[in-house]
This record gives C-alpha cells, structure tokens and sequence, in this order.
C-alpha cells in the first residue's frame, strides 16, 4: 500500500523481492523494513524490541509460526545496520507520530486489530467476514491479534487519527488518538512503527 502511494510498485518487480526478501505468510515488521531498504524508501523503525520476544511464544497468534520465524526474524535485526536498514530501540510518542504525519509522511504501525476500532465504517471491521461460523473470527476473540495500518494523518481539534487498513483499500478510517494509542501498546505490538518518508 505505501510502496503504490509512493508511486514505486511494479508488480513483478514487487513479486520479486517478496521472493529475494523470502518474506512468507508470516511478516514482521522488520521484513517491511527490509522491503523499504530494497526499494530505497527512506525509513525508520523504532521498536521496544530488537528481536523476537520469548515471551510471544506461548500467544495464540505467534504460536504457529514462532519456532520456524524466530531465527529468521533475529537474523534480521542483527543484519540491519550492515544490509542499511535503519532500527532503533525506542519508544515513540503520540507528539512524535503528529510531527511526521504534519510533514506529509506516512508510517506503518502494528496494531492489535482486535482493539482498534474505526469511527468512520457503519459496522464493525471484521477481519474475517468469511470464515466457516464453526471457526472463532478472530476480531471476536480477546487475543491478540497483530494487524498493520498505514497512518495518513491526524485531526489534533478533534483528537483522532486518520489510516488506511490494508484489509479495506478503498476507504480512509479513522480513530481516536485513545483507542490508536490502546491498539498500538498492546502486548504483542512491541510498539512497532514504520516511519516512512515519502521525499525518498
């Protein structure tokens, strides 16, 4: 999504690096960190962990795929510096999110999809409107559920914050900066952001 809003998605050349990059079903943010890099979009990745957290591996939505990703996942994050990905280890405020969104940035921002909820849609999202009603829907469930969005702006009058969620592309949601900031911390998140720049 920020990759065609930067102008810069050619599909085979997408496809491409999803193969080099050997991003699977399972992303992290550091694999768009990593995407970013290959497609020279500034950007920088600010997180509370550098690395897999242990402690998700017993968290039902890490579960599955923990014990094959987290080797991979920790290689990443010790490449970085070397392959120029840009990572921190920092914690990120409201006022810092408002800064880079006022210069006309985006950013990407793990999210528990399960707390955040749009002021704008006439329902509820639901992530899994298909699914067999024998299987539980996951935006019913109060697990984790982790779930990028791609903040655009923000509304400081009226305190909310203006994203796109990859899931529905055709609509711009919206939040309040309490609900941003619950989804956003949730155990799970590691507080994850992908500040995007989009004068790369």
């Amino acid at each position: 999504m920020v990759l065609r809003y930067l102008g810069q998605l050619d599909d085979g050349e997408f496809e491409s690096a999803l193969q080099e990059l050997r991003l699977t079903r399972s992303i992290w943010t550091i694999d768009l960190a990593y995407l970013m890099r290959h497609f020279s979009v500034r950007h920088r990745f600010c997180t509370q962990t550098l690395g897999v957290d242990k402690g998700y591996k017993n968290q039902s939505f890490y579960r599955k795929h923990f014990d094959t990703e987290e080797t991979r996942v920790n290689q990443l994050f010790a490449q970085a510096k070397a392959c120029k990905v840009l990572v921190e280890k920092c914690t990120v405020s409201v006022q810092d999110i408002q800064a880079h969104l006022a210069q006309g940035h985006v950013a990407i921002v793990l999210v528990n999809s399960g707390v955040l909820h749009c002021d704008l849609c006439s329902s509820p999202v639901k992530y899994c409107c298909f699914a067999p009603s024998s299987h539980r829907c996951f935006c019913r469930t109060p697990d984790y559920q982790g779930h990028f969005i791609v903040l655009r702006g923000y509304n400081r009058a009226t305190g909310c914050i203006f994203y796109n969620n990859p899931a529905y592309a055709d609509r711009m949601c919206s939040t309040s900066i309490s609900n941003f900031e619950e989804a956003r911390t949730s155990y799970g998140t590691d507080e994850d952001i992908l500040f995007v720049y989009l004068d790369s």
